[in-house]
Parts: structure tokens; C-alpha cells; sequence
């Protein structure tokens, strides 16, 4: 067999020593690519990420790198940008630090992929876009969830034609996150922080965009009202801070032929649904239930009667009746199923539209889910030009 040729890449990973950033970025993609022996081309070559550490906390970083192995490490981002061998800069800082690092990883010539929110405001991500297109480095944003098992069943059933005519999407999401005076909190304090860049609208309407958007057509306009319930929560440090971000979101969605969307987004509810995260399509010929890995059907012919009788025990179980769509293939993590196809963008140019263009249309919606909540009315979502 001919010898496979290594094509390394350096990749700055700024930011890294948070949660996502550890778990997702570098160990479950970076590293497990370097694991399995890199991204396959296919015509002989291999490419291999080369990760380099970066941060402003030496500690962190030092501990990081010899939990895995002795990984290169700098607090130095000046000199990781100007070494040639560095080709591809990654951010997964918190969103305010987001947009000048990667104004200096573009400056310097590096591709970049980035976590999103790319930015607080559209205006600021649209300029990202722009001036990575005119510097012609190759860019991207993770959109995660287009890679989630669940959500890839649903796209084959819309793509297959299963649902007929859609005629309505409604979609659940979140979770209790602790306040950190009984029991640590599981996001970090500056999500609650609207001062700090927090704010679930921002955070999260940029996923809601790009899974609507490519699954089941764009959204056109929303209507939203967002809320901080929880007044006080607890830091790091066990130090009480006063919310002053968003912590709820409650949002309809206007998709392409007018289908309509209600989405609600929560740091304060309590799950009693199949999974953290599920979108109900509904339509003519079936309805879907999606969650993170699985995804539920029933077609028109399995569909029950009821009939409305308060008077009585219930006689069907709404739970029965759905068919659990089948794994007909295997899946990869979602955050490495995207690193695999950047890398292959960088080094081929292979196709990969999820670029800073996408991650400006999600704090697109965010914005315009903010206005629309500030003036108590729909908000257009107009086109962006790319």
C-alpha cells in the first residue's frame, strides 16, 4: 500500500479552558482526530490538526496541556499568529472577546473557525464576515446541532417527503441551571450577565436560526418576549451577582410559505419532555419528534381518535403509537463531524457553507428578537448579502 502523506496544520485554540471548549473542541474533535490518525482526503493525503493552547491564565493552560499529554501552550496570542505554522486560529472565548481576536487571527492571515455568537451585534458580525472574505481566508462557525443524530433523522424525513405539507413547528429547549448558592450552577456566571455579553436570546436564537433555516426553510420574521425570572445567582467565587441577562425566551418564527414556529428557550425550567432539546414538526401525511439522538413518527394511518371527555380516565396513551426512526447509520460527534469538514475546507477548499456569513444571520435573529421584544411586534428578518 502506498504511503499516506501528513499534511499538518497548526491550530490556535483560544479559550479552551472552559467546559465546551475542553470537552467538545479539543478533546472529543481535536484530539480524537489526531486519535484516529487525522482527516482522510482520499487521494493520498491525511491532514493533522497540531492544536496550540491559548489563554490568559497560565495555570489553566498548564494543567490542560499535561492532562493530555504535554500539549503546546502559550499566554502569548501575538506570537501564535505570527508563527507561519499556525494556519487556522479557533475561538471559543466568551462572545464580548470574540470579535477583536478573530479582527487579529484575520489580520494575520489565519483561517478561522469560531464557537457563535460571533459577535452581541449583527452589525459587528456582518463586518467579521466581510473583512475575512476581502483578507480571502477560508472561515467558519460551528452550527453543532446540524450534526446531532435527531436532528439529521429529522432532515431525511423533510427532505424524503414524510410530513407532506408542513403545517406548524414547535420546539422546547433548556433546562434548570442552578443558581450556585445550593448547588453550582452548570453555565457560567457571564451568561447571566447581560454587561458581560450574557443573554439566552443571543445565545441561543443563533442555533435556532441555522437549524430552521436548513432543515426547514428560512425564517422570514419573529415575534419574541424574553424575561430575567431568576433575580440572584452565584459566581465562581460563591459571590452572589445580581441577572441583569435574559434568561428565558419565548418566540414565534415565521419560516419561507408562512410556516409558523413557536420556540420556547429556558435556563429556569424543569424537564419533563423525551430530552433537553425537541422540535415537533407536524403535517398533512405525519408528525416527527425530534430530540438530541432520536426522533419519533406517526403517520397519518397510526394517528388515534380522541375524542375530548374530562369525565373519564383518558383511554389513549399519546405516548404509544410512535415508531422510534432507526440509527441506518453511525454517528460521529457533532463539534468533530464539523471540525473534520473545516479542515477539509482549509487544506481541499471542499465545500462549507456554515461560515461567518451563517454565524451573522443568527445574531441577526437574536437582534431582531430583541427589537421585536422591545417594541412588542413582529420583527422582518431581511436577507444578508453575502
Amino acid at each position: 500500500m502506498p504511503e499516506t502523506k501528513i499534511h499538518r496544520i497548526g491550530v490556535i485554540m483560544n479559550g479552551v479552558t472552559g467546559r465546551m471548549g475542553t470537552n467538545q473542541h479539543l478533546v472529543r474533535s481535536v484530539l480524537a482526530i489526531r486519535e484516529q490518525g487525522g482527516v482522510r482526503l482520499g487521494d493520498g493525503w491525511t491532514v493533522m490538526p497540531e492544536p496550540l493552547l491559548v489563554g490568559r491564565n497560565a495555570a489553566k493552560l498548564q494543567a490542560l496541556a499535561a492532562a493530555h499529554g504535554g500539549l503546546k501552550w502559550t499566554t502569548d496570542l501575538d506570537a501564535a499568529l505570527s508563527d507561519p505554522r499556525n494556519q487556522v486560529y479557533f475561538d471559543s472565548l466568551s462572545t464580548l472577546l470574540r470579535p477583536p481576536n478573530v479582527r487579529r487571527a484575520i489580520a494575520a492571515g489565519k483561517h478561522v473557525y469560531c464557537e457563535k455568537p460571533i459577535a452581541t451585534t449583527a452589525a459587528e458580525a456582518y463586518a467579521l464576515y466581510r473583512l475575512a472574505k476581502k483578507a480571502r481566508v477560508r472561515h467558519g462557525v460551528v452550527q453543532d446541532k446540524l450534526w446531532l443524530p435527531g436532528l439529521m433523522k429529522l432532515e431525511a424525513l423533510v427532505e424524503s417527503g414524510f410530513f407532506g405539507r408542513i403545517l406548524s413547528v414547535r420546539g422546547e429547549f433548556g433546562y434548570w441551571v442552578f443558581e450556585g448558592d445550593q448547588a453550582p450552577g452548570q453555565r457560567p456566571s457571564w451568561n447571566f450577565r447581560k454587561e458581560d455579553g450574557g443573554s439566552i436570546v443571543i445565545d441561543m436564537f443563533c442555533h435556532w436560526r441555522y437549524v430552521l433555516d436548513n432543515i426547514l426553510g428560512r425564517v422570514r420574521a419573529v415575534s419574541a418576549v424574553g424575561a430575567t425570572h431568576v433575580a440572584r445567582r452565584w459566581d465562581e467565587a460563591g459571590k452572589p451577582y445580581p441577572c441583569t441577562a435574559d434568561d428565558a425566551a419565548y418566540a414565534h418564527f415565521e419560516l419561507e410559505g408562512g410556516v409558523p414556529v413557536a420556540f420556547n428557550s429556558a435556563w429556569c425550567v424543569r424537564v419533563r419532555r423525551d430530552d433537553l432539546l425537541v422540535i415537533q414538526v407536524d403535517g398533512m401525511k405525519g408528525s416527527a419528534v425530534a430530540g438530541l439522538r432520536d426522533c419519533w413518527i406517526q403517520p397519518l394511518a397510526a394517528t388515534p381518535r380522541p375524542v375530548w371527555n374530562p369525565d373519564i380516565e383518558n383511554p389513549i396513551n399519546f405516548f404509544e403509537g410512535w415508531a422510534r426512526v432507526p440509527n441506518q447509520r453511525p454517528y460521529d460527534n457533532a463539534f468533530k463531524v464539523q471540525w473534520e469538514l473545516f479542515l477539509k475546507h482549509v487544506v481541499r477548499g471542499d465545500l462549507f457553507p456554515w461560515n461567518l456569513l451563517e454565524g451573522a444571520k443568527g445574531v441577526q435573529l437574536a437582534e431582531k428578537g430583541l427589537e421585536s421584544w422591545k417594541k412588542r411586534r413582529w420583527v422582518a428578518v431581511p436577507d444578508l448579502k453575502p
